[in-house]
């Protein structure tokens, strides 16, 4: 759920900071106090679209802080966060959104930078939102398949699953015969190329980490001078007259002398007889690297020559010698290929139509599980209508089959048909309903979805506007129902959803040093009754109106009391 919401500089709202608390929250107050505001705050929060109009005038920058606890290990939202690398611990996940004045944003997840795309992906998984112009989702009929699989899914996903791991086969494997089909120039074209590519490959005659030897060397061959030089100075300073080793020989002659008379002398002069042969070996091996020590300038310009050759390799068919042999290797296969044309294409066929039946096969029962859910999904939303003043409404969810016509999701093209009229042919629902019927015909879907999405959030914008009377009375109890199952934020005009509201906040602005402020208030019991009465009557509230909103609410107390 939401729990804390921060907004700073944005729109007319200087700094505010709101608790949001389970259950269903209504937001109420004057038209232009800033309601939509805080759920356009939301929206951006999540990965909305920004822009520099959101941030206050005079301000740099605009900020947006939300707090959400996750409930329970398996919500969608954890995975994405491992996905990402973004860590959560306790349950907890912060989403922070910056736009300057310039238009840039900020995006933080945890205090993990991120993108704006990696933003709305984690925000989708919290936050639902739906206002009063956003019933896209419904009017699209691209989108009504899934909505079903979503309804349905506990059957209808494996059975995509199952589809789709052979679609991509399948796919795959029509890709390569429509390439290996194409004309004759182009394939006559293609195999010349590859052909030279896989000779120039193989006549180089690469050897892995041949580059890396071969710098090596031309690393030792550009050093030569400076190696030789400090082995020879240092074989001197050993051997040479009047040089180390005839000091240190000297001294162990006199060591051994004081040891004869002395025994406490024996063992300095083993550690220096020690030192001496020591010295004599390395003598004797410096002597040998010099005797070998060989500068050889042909070797060099015939390393600079071969790395040359290696490089122009590695500009054409891959950074190292390993995917140079690897491009080598899979033209090879292609050139084979491409010589036995024919015989390949035949092979493919033969393939695909195996392919193909069993994708008829995984489509087919796709489709029947469709159908069942679909059977199902209809009598529900039925149902929620009826409860929703529509009983006269018929929805139908229609599946259309092309088996020949295999795409992502199935051989189904679904969309919802509707008829809000007794005696008139089904239609298309985005031809049809009007805005009240659509956001009628949205929370009933809603009333059934939410149990299904784990979204952590939904809000809901103005989603009654244009109902009254029993209507409104009853989009509140279905909107109070849709908060059992997920945390509800909601603007509201009506005050029959004021009234079930778990918790009502007031949003109200003033002029305050000449500028506009926006100031959000939890509403008591008493402090209920005034808005409420404010909702049914406008600006002056009398005696009868207060009993009206005393009525709606002792109401509303009724429908939550468990029976």
């Amino acid at each position: 759920m939401l729990s804390e919401l921060t907004i700073r500089n944005f729109a007319i709202i200087e700094s505010l900071s709101v608790s949001f608390q389970k259950g269903l929250t209504v937001l109420t107050g004057e038209t232009g106090a800033g309601k939509s505001i805080i759920i356009d705050a939301v929206h951006l929060l999540v990965g909305g679209r920004g822009s520099a109009e959101f941030v206050r005038h005079g301000e740099e920058k605009a900020e947006i802080e939300g707090l959400f606890f996750i409930d329970g290990s398996q919500h969608p939202v954890l995975e994405k966060a491992k996905e990402f690398g973004i860590e959560v611990e306790d349950g907890m996940i912060v989403l922070r959104r910056d736009i300057s004045r310039s238009g840039k944003s900020v995006c933080r997840v945890n205090g993990k930078l991120v993108t704006i795309a990696l933003l709305r992906e984690v925000g989708s998984a919290l936050i639902d939102i739906h206002g009063q112009h956003e019933h896209q989702e419904l009017m699209d009929e691209t989108k009504h398949i899934s909505l079903l699989d979503q309804f349905g899914s506990e059957e209808i996903i494996p059975a995509v699953l199952e589809y789709q791991n052979v679609y991509r086969d399948y796919e795959q494997k029509l890709k390569k015969l429509r390439s290996l089909s194409e004309n004759e120039q182009q394939m006559a074209h293609r195999l010349d190329l590859i052909q030279f590519q896989y000779e120039e490959i193989q006549n180089a005659q690469l050897k892995i980490n041949e580059d890396e030897e071969l710098a090596e060397e031309k690393r030792k061959l550009n050093n030569f001078e400076k190696v030789f030089e400090s082995v020879q100075s240092s074989y001197t300073a050993i051997n040479g007259d009047q040089r180390g080793l005839d000091w240190i020989g000297l001294a162990m002659e006199n060591l051994e002398t004081a040891a004869e008379l002395d025994p406490a002398y024996k063992e300095l002069h083993e550690s220096v007889a020690n030192s001496f042969y020591l010295l004599e070996d390395a003598a004797r091996s410096l002597r040998n690297e010099l005797d070998v020590l060989e500068y050889d300038p042909q070797r060099l310009n015939e390393i600079e020559d071969r790395l040359n050759e290696i490089n122009q390799l590695k500009r054409k068919y891959g950074k190292t010698i390993e995917e140079i042999l690897e491009y080598s290797a899979k033209i090879e296969e292609e050139i084979e290929t491409l010589q036995n044309k024919e015989v390949h294409i035949g092979q493919m066929e033969k393939e695909l139509a195996s392919l193909k039946k069993d994708l008829q096969l995984e489509a087919a029962n796709l489709n029947k599980a469709r159908k069942k859910w679909a059977k199902k999904l209809t009598g529900l939303i039925h149902r929620e209508l009826k409860e929703l003043y529509m009983e006269k409404t018929v929805f139908e969810v229609k599946i259309e089959t092309d088996e020949d016509h295999f795409l992502k999701n199935g051989t189904d093209q679904v969309e919802f048909y509707i008829s809000t009229n007794p005696g008139e042919p089904l239609k298309p629902l985005s031809k049809v309903a009007s805005g009240g019927e659509l956001s009628r015909i949205m929370l009933a879907l809603k009333s059934i979805f939410s149990k299904h999405q784990g979204v952590t959030s939904i809000i809901f914008d103005e989603v009654d506007t244009g109902v009254s009377g029993r209507v409104a009375q009853a989009i509140a109890e279905k909107i109070y129902k849709v908060a059992m199952n997920s945390q509800v934020l909601c603007i509201s005009h009506l005050p029959q959803v004021a009234a079930m509201a778990d918790t009502h906040l007031y949003i109200a602005k003033k002029i305050k040093g000449g500028r506009t402020k926006t100031s959000v208030t939890p509403l008591t019991e008493s402090d209920k009754v005034h808005e409420i009465g404010r909702m049914i009557s406008g600006v002056e509230i009398t005696d009868l109106t207060r009993q009206h909103a005393e009525e709606l609410l002792q109401l509303a107390r009724l429908m939550k009391t468990p029976t």
